[in-house]
Parts: structure tokens; C-alpha cells; sequence
């Protein structure tokens, strides 16, 4: 990695204005991505991450679905709007998805009665550690990235286009590639109303 820890989570950021330019190879995303699933934590070790990578046309394919299923529900006269945001997404080198295992967490929910209730909720936090490892990876390698949430609308025609598990539960799509611009400087609250010391 070309930065430290702590300085690649200071500046992972939402980026929205990213080229099919690419400083690293595919190769090394992958190794990246290998790294963040095999290594993040999960509830009693479920491991009920699953990450899907779209590189090239693989990865313009994913957003011509979300820029049809969108199509369908936006009105034309709004429309614009929503395709200038889709079209800065499929601008990007790739597109990391994030997937959590149904049928895993379903098997813990049977072995492990008294915590059932527990284990989606465990299921959302170990997935959102790996969207976080990733998109630090992706940042301290000069990569932009940003977090997108087209789940509900995209799901079956993605998990059909790629010949997915049905139990696979797609939680969250990260469209990543070099930085066009940097976002504008970010607010902080103070972190003494955030943090407390005993």
C-alpha cells in the first residue's frame, strides 16, 4: 500500500467523479479483495460475506441494468438527473459487490436459537466491515470509490446476468476507478459531543 492505515481512512471519501483509468492491476484488486474477505471479522466466524468483482464490460453491464431498472420508475422529465448520476458510476474502472449469505446466517439462526434474532443484524455489520477494508484498500492504492444502495431495484437481473446463488443478498454496490476531482472538504461534529472517556 502507498499510505499508512490511519491515512487512508482519513481520506477514503465519496468519490463521484472517477475514470476508467486504473493504477494498479487487476491482479492487485483482486489480491485486495482476497485479502478483505478472508481476513474481516464475522459472528462466530460465519463468514457469510460474499463479494462479486466487475471489471470492464462486466462492469458497464451492471450499470446499464441499474440505468434500465431506474428507466422504468423515474419519470422522463426527471430523468436527466439520474442518468448524469448512473453515467459518473459506469465512468469507473469496476464495480466491487457486496453480498451477504442467506442460507449461512439461516443455519446459525438454527443452531443458535437464543441469538436468531441477532444474526441479520451481525450479518449487516461484518458486511459493512468489508465494504469499509475494501474501500480503504482502494484508497491507499490512488483509487476513488464511492458506496451506492441500488439493492431492491437491481437484484434479480444481477444475480440472473451472473448466474448468482439465490440466497445471495445484494447489500451495497462500490463503482470505483482514478479520481477525476476531489470531493468538497468534509464537516466534522466535535468529537468531544461524539466520544466519551472513563
Amino acid at each position: 500500500m502507498s499510505k499508512d492505515f490511519l491515512t487512508a481512512i482519513k481520506e477514503r471519501r465519496s468519490y463521484y467523479g472517477i475514470s476508467k483509468e486504473c493504477p494498479i492491476s487487476d491482479a492487485r484488486i483482486q489480491e485486495l479483495i482476497e485479502h478483505a474477505v478472508k481476513y474481516a471479522p464475522s459472528a462466530m466466524n460465519s463468514q457469510s460475506a460474499r463479494v462479486v468483482l466487475l471489471l470492464g464490460k462486466q462492469h458497464d453491464r451492471l450499470w446499464q441494468i441499474t440505468m434500465d431498472a431506474l428507466r422504468k420508475i423515474v419519470p422522463s422529465g426527471q430523468f436527466a438527473s439520474t442518468e448524469q448520476k448512473i453515467n459518473s458510476f459506469a465512468a469507473g474502472y469496476g464495480t466491487v459487490l457486496f453480498f451477504e449469505d442467506q442460507s449461512v446466517i439461516e443455519s446459525l439462526q438454527q443452531q443458535y436459537e437464543l441469538y436468531k434474532d441477532n444474526f441479520p443484524k451481525w450479518s449487516q455489520q461484518s458486511s459493512a466491515i468489508n465494504q469499509l477494508i475494501i474501500w480503504t484498500a482502494l484508497e491507499a492504492e490512488g483509487l476513488g470509490a464511492s458506496l451506492q444502495h441500488y439493492n431492491e431495484l437491481i437484484e434479480e437481473e444481477v444475480k440472473k446476468e451472473w448466474n448468482l446463488p439465490a440466497k445471495w443478498s445484494l447489500i451495497a454496490q462500490m463503482p470505483f476507478g482514478k479520481p477525476t476531482f476531489e470531493p468538497q472538504p468534509k464537516d466534522f461534529m466535535p468529537l468531544e459531543e461524539r466520544i466519551m472517556i472513563f
